[in-house]
């Protein structure tokens, strides 16, 4: 493996410092993926893949080799501790409904991984601020189902389809494989009606349907669980009837 000389170790030390910093100022507390995209090493685009599992491990997608990426990750943790920063643990769990932990490194190294799954808070935020952010940090990311833009799909696990599928790294799944069968269509427009059905379901997913105008995926409405929908149903009419 390559050695980093002096002169790049030091250029690189400034670059993952700057990065850091500017995180940091604007958001309290930074982490290591932060810094990789940060330093232009790392496309956020890759990182939504990887946390839906579409590619096995991050290192894999950073535009570096391991030598390079391993010594900007102690230059990071240096510059964290002389800041004065508080390390705190997250737990980082793919976009699938059975929430895999997500694996960091190709060596799957325990003290690589904990590394990894570190963010670094600032220590001017107040304790409840601290807290916040470091649940942000830990926070499960939302599953996502899509509206098909084809009728003729094939689910990759039982060849079925539906009007709804989930990317999965081998490809689209039904709703029932994918986990979210027996959950509930709430389309978009009474956000208290969204909001305590999603507070009160357990499983839940955003469904998207891609913009042809806008060339993107724009948000429709979200599945719950049906017990949790009518829950939120009864609770807003008891709200009215007060």
């Amino acid at each position: 493996m390559v050695a980093v000389i002096p002169k790049n170790r030091q250029a690189l030390a400034a670059r993952v410092a700057k990065a850091a910093a500017d995180y940091l100022e604007k958001y309290g507390s930074v982490s290591a993926i932060d810094v990789m995209i940060g330093i232009g090493w790392l496309n956020a685009s890759h990182v939504v893949d990887w946390r839906s599992r579409r590619i096995p491990y991050l290192e894999r997608c950073i535009h570096s080799n391991l030598k390079r990426i391993s010594v900007a990750m102690r230059q990071f943790a240096a510059w964290a501790k002389n800041a004065g920063l508080h390390p705190a643990p997250i737990n980082s769990v793919a976009r699938t409904a059975a929430r895999e932990q997500l694996r960091f490194s190709k060596s799957g190294e325990p003290a690589i991984e904990r590394a990894w799954r570190t963010i670094w808070v600032s220590p001017k935020l107040s304790e409840a601020k601290r807290a916040r952010v470091e649940a942000k940090a830990s926070k499960a990311p939302e599953l996502v189902a899509i509206v098909a833009r084809h009728p003729d799909w094939n689910c990759h696990r039982c060849s079925g389809n539906g009007a709804l599928l989930v990317m999965e790294p081998q490809g689209p799944a039904c709703l029932s494989c994918a986990g979210l069968g027996e959950l509930e269509l709430l389309v978009s427009g009474d956000a208290l009606l969204t909001r305590r059905a999603r507070k009160a379901s357990k499983l839940s997913a955003v469904v998207v349907r891609w913009s042809q105008a806008r060339k993107r995926n724009e948000r429709i409405g979200v599945l719950v669980e049906p017990a949790s929908l009518a829950a939120a149903q009864q609770s807003i009419e008891r709200d009215a009837q007060e």
